[in-house]
């Protein structure tokens, strides 16, 4: 997708997660965080900052598995998802990781059929 298209998108899919969860518009981190969420699968609840962090960390590893860059590996104890990087992530720009996770946010929700 070019730039233009996936910001277009990125905005469809914002106004639609505000509108779902009664919220402003959400950020980067927001997304990724809520991404954890669902691939944790213990629905909503209260979370300690660190595993607010641990939860935008699975997104993020959920998001580059599309891209062949982590590996599920499976469960702990608890039930919390846990990936091996498989390959190097490139160095890519401050502009260009955004825009490359914007794309694969939204991707994550057209393959849930959100938008």
């Amino acid at each position: 997708m070019k730039a233009t298209e996936v910001n277009q998108k990125w905005n469809v899919l914002r106004e639609a997660i505000a509108q779902r969860f009664d919220m402003e518009l959400p950020d980067l981190k927001v997304m990724l965080f809520l991404i954890g969420v669902q691939e944790l699968g213990k629905g909503p609840k209260q979370f300690s900052k660190r595993e607010k962090e641990e939860l935008m960390h699975i997104a993020t590893c959920r998001l580059f598995s599309s891209m062949g860059f982590y590996e599920l590996v499976g469960l702990d104890e608890e039930g919390w998802p846990h990936w091996k990087l498989i390959k190097p992530v490139p160095n890519y720009t401050l502009m260009e990781q955004e825009l490359i996770i914007k794309s694969l946010i939204v991707d994550y929700f057209q393959d849930l059929d959100f938008i």
